[in-house]
């Protein structure tokens, strides 16, 4: 049990109950198998030898998986750590210890995990777990993808846009980031692929990635 310091705790309300968000973070936190996705990242995590320590791998790690699941930006997720008490004890971030961790850092983690390719390992070793416990996609597939916002200011250290970003439009609307494409089982409810594109890539050309091609039945977005 992580310890936390009086800034973590949320009041001495005398009534409340847990939100939907609350228990979803609370199941995550039980079927997820945080450990042995630590250690897939662990080798390729700086140590902090040269400048100050990095951010506890603990703690980037779960915040990459709020940004998947609930479609946060590199700078929404550091503004819902800041507004979320429930997101800031899933992710282990106490503000009466150090802040939470900086766009630019979350920027960083998610750049280490394309290079090394952690993605997809992490999600072999989640469907793993998950048929372990006797969880395992046996019909249906839902596909469909989410986009993952990018700020497309210049106005930045580096003085650039991040390269791996683009802009796509939706109807009336346009968009700057990349796109999560993800499958998910249609009677478990169990997302088990995941890929990523820029967010000029049409749906369709990542379909191929998201099936293992056991499926009886696909359903996907209206595009």
């Amino acid at each position: 049990m992580r310890q936390q310091t009086l800034a973590s705790q949320t009041g001495f309300e005398k009534y409340g109950r847990k939100s939907k968000r609350e228990q979803f973070l609370d199941e995550m936190e039980q079927m997820v198998p945080w450990t042995e996705l630590q250690a897939l990242v662990e080798p390729h995590y700086p140590k902090g030898e040269n400048g100050r320590p990095p951010v506890g791998l603990s703690i980037m790690l779960r915040v990459y998986f709020l940004q998947q699941w609930f479609n946060l930006s590199d700078p929404g997720a550091e503004e819902a750590l800041y507004e979320s008490p429930a997101l800031r004890r899933f992710a282990g971030v106490d503000l009466g210890r150090a802040p939470a961790p900086e766009e630019s850092t979350i920027l960083l983690f998610r750049h280490l995990l394309e290079k090394h390719d952690l993605g997809g390992a992490m999600l072999q070793a989640v469907n793993e777990y998950l048929e372990s416990r006797g969880i395992r996609i046996t019909t249906g597939r839902m596909v469909d993808a989410t986009m993952l916002h990018a700020p497309s200011s210049t106005k930045n250290r580096s003085g650039e846009r991040d390269p791996e970003m683009h802009q796509t439009r939706q109807g009336k609307q346009w968009y700057f980031g990349r796109k999560a494409h993800i499958g998910v089982d249609s009677k478990q409810g169990h997302v088990h692929s995941l890929c990523t594109s820029a967010a000029s890539v049409a749906d369709k050309h990542m379909l191929p990635d998201l099936l293992h091609g056991e499926e009886r039945k696909v359903w996907g977005g209206g595009a």
